[in-house]
């Protein structure tokens, strides 16, 4: 009886990481829609691309590159059959967080600086690459997850870039995504 009451509470601990369409897909085109179907998902890698765009205007693909990188291994724990603790509660955190480093985004950062911001990415990254390699299963899925995922990192430079000239454009864009990580977490 104690075991089914552990499993029991166990499953709904877990029913949270299911609060958007796309779960238990394989395809390539699932992939491609999962990322555009939680808003989670959908700011954390906006968040990316801003903070890259603002923050280093020099090497853009940085953030972006580090996202991706660590969402493959992310991806790889979990169909390696490796369990990561936290992964829901860090994945909405990663949206407050990702907006707070947009808004304090600064093209003159220091390397320490820089380097936290890029190992805070990563860690991030992992955490959406382990959740959607255990929702889904197939190449088609994660090659369509990575691709959207690039897509968004794009979009999110190509604004930061597009904006950089006033700073409000920064704090507004960095207010917004940090102000749904907070909705996210209490809604």
């Amino acid at each position: 009886m104690k075991k089914l009451i552990l499993a029991a509470g166990l499953g709904l601990m877990a029913a949270p990481a299911l609060a958007h369409p796309g779960h238990g897909v394989a395809g390539f085109g699932d992939g491609v829609l999962h990322p555009l179907l939680g808003a989670d998902h959908l700011a954390a890698m906006l968040a990316v691309g801003l903070w890259s765009g603002f923050a280093m205007p020099g090497k853009l693909w940085a953030g972006a590159a580090s996202f991706l990188a660590a969402m493959l291994i992310g991806a790889g724990l979990a169909w390696f059959g490796l369990t990561l603790a936290g992964v829901e509660p860090g994945i909405l955190a990663s949206v407050l967080v990702l907006g707070v480093m947009v808004l304090a985004a600064r093209q003159t950062q220091s390397r320490a600086v820089t380097g936290v911001s890029l190992a805070v990415i990563a860690g991030f990254a992992s955490l959406h690459g382990y959740a959607h390699a255990v929702e889904a299963t197939g190449a088609g899925y994660l090659l369509g997850f990575v691709a959207t995922t690039a897509a968004l990192h794009l979009a999110g430079i190509a604004l930061a870039r597009a904006t950089a000239r006033w700073d409000v454009a920064q704090k507004l864009l960095g207010g917004a995504v940090a102000a749904s990580g907070l909705f996210l977490m209490v809604g």
